[in-house]
């Protein structure tokens, strides 16, 4: 009976026909079956999409068709006619999962991709990004009541940034991909000898009120002086300009260098953290507590535009549970993309006028 169903609803739906999706998505196994984010795909699809947290249930709209589903069913309602799926939806990592099956033989065929909007091309002004996870290893970082590490959450998000950035060409390089410890100076010897245009370390906050929240954005602190900071880092870090230029070994020389260097990154740098917080406020429903300066080891070492992110409270009872959801990390990740394709457009007009 099962088969007669899911039988007449792909003729129904597609003549039997499947339409292969043109994105790419994660394929996240789950006893060793494959499933895609619900999120994801109706974002991808232009789908409109309505989750009930109390019941479970999802409702996806597009044009005609209307699709309802409840996690742990294995059944879905299709334009009024019920469909068995082999497979229940599932919750994974805080996020509503279908299985990509189901997608392929069912939401294919109703939900055809549509065209998609190409982002700036970032990839022009923006070669090379850092992207450093906080922490790792031995070192977790802020934890929240209920166990949430910092060092879990902000590998994800580095992660996923760093497949969003790479889709547009970006060459990424992560000062740690794995749950490892790195120390500061060695991810700042990281960034200085990649040759990137940026560098961004991802965080999580920690404060004891509780009731603090949200999302802030620093860069290397006016009183930071540059000469000292220069000195430093000409003397523990390499500077990519033609090697016969320090031939004679003149540390002052090349201070003089990196002065002039972290000069502008910070001014960079400013502009960096302005945008992303513009992007962060459009697309999350956050507060967001601005651009700070500070004093960051790893800000005060790399010589290129530096941001310090903190994505949100892990003290806070309620930003530790988004910061656990998947799909808000996934968010997060989109907006500091965003926020640095602004970034790079900003730099192209710029440089037209």
């Amino acid at each position: 009976m099962r088969r007669l169903y899911f039988l007449l609803i792909l003729f129904f739906v597609a003549g039997c026909a499947t339409v292969p999706s043109r994105e790419t998505l994660p394929v996240y196994s789950i006893k060793g079956v494959g499933y895609i984010s619900l999120v994801a795909f109706c974002e991808s699809r232009g789908i409109n999409w309505e989750y009930d947290t109390f019941t479970r249930t999802a409702v996806l709209r597009r044009d005609a068709h209307k699709i309802n589903l409840m996690v742990g069913q294995d059944l879905a309602l299709v334009d009024g006619q019920i469909v068995f799926m082999k497979h229940p939806v599932e919750l994974y990592q805080g996020m509503v999962v279908l299985p990509d099956k189901f997608k392929e033989q069912v939401l294919d065929a109703l939900f055809k991709a549509v065209p998609s909007v190409k982002r700036p091309a970032a990839v022009l002004y923006l070669r090379k990004v850092v992207v450093d996870a906080g922490h790792g290893g031995g070192d977790p970082g802020a934890i929240g009541r209920t166990g949430l590490r910092e060092k879990d959450v902000v590998l994800d998000i580095a992660g996923r940034l760093a497949t969003l950035l790479k889709d547009e060409g970006i060459e990424v390089v992560m000062t740690r991909s794995t749950d490892r410890f790195i120390s500061l100076a060695r991810r700042v010897e990281i960034a200085n000898a990649s040759g990137a245009d940026i560098f961004l370390s991802i965080h999580a906050n920690a404060n004891r009120v509780r009731s603090l929240n949200g999302f802030e954005v620093y860069y290397v602190a006016n009183n930071v002086d540059d000469n000292k900071r220069a000195l430093w880092a000409a003397a523990h870090s390499r500077l990519d300009f033609q090697r016969d230029c320090f031939a004679s070994g003149s540390l002052t020389l090349k201070a003089i260098l990196w002065d002039m260097l972290y000069t502008q990154a910070r001014g960079e740098s400013i502009g960096l953290a302005r945008s992303i917080c513009r992007s962060i406020d459009h697309d999350l429903n956050t507060q967001v507590l601005g651009v700070k300066g500070a004093r960051f080891y790893v800000l005060k070492g790399v010589g290129m535009p530096a941001i310090l992110i903190e994505t949100g409270f892990l003290s806070n009872s309620s930003e530790e549970r988004m910061l656990r959801n998947g799909f808000y990390r996934q968010k997060i990740a989109e907006a500091i993309a965003d926020g640095l394709n602004n970034y790079a457009r900003d730099l192209a007009l710029a440089e037209a006028r």
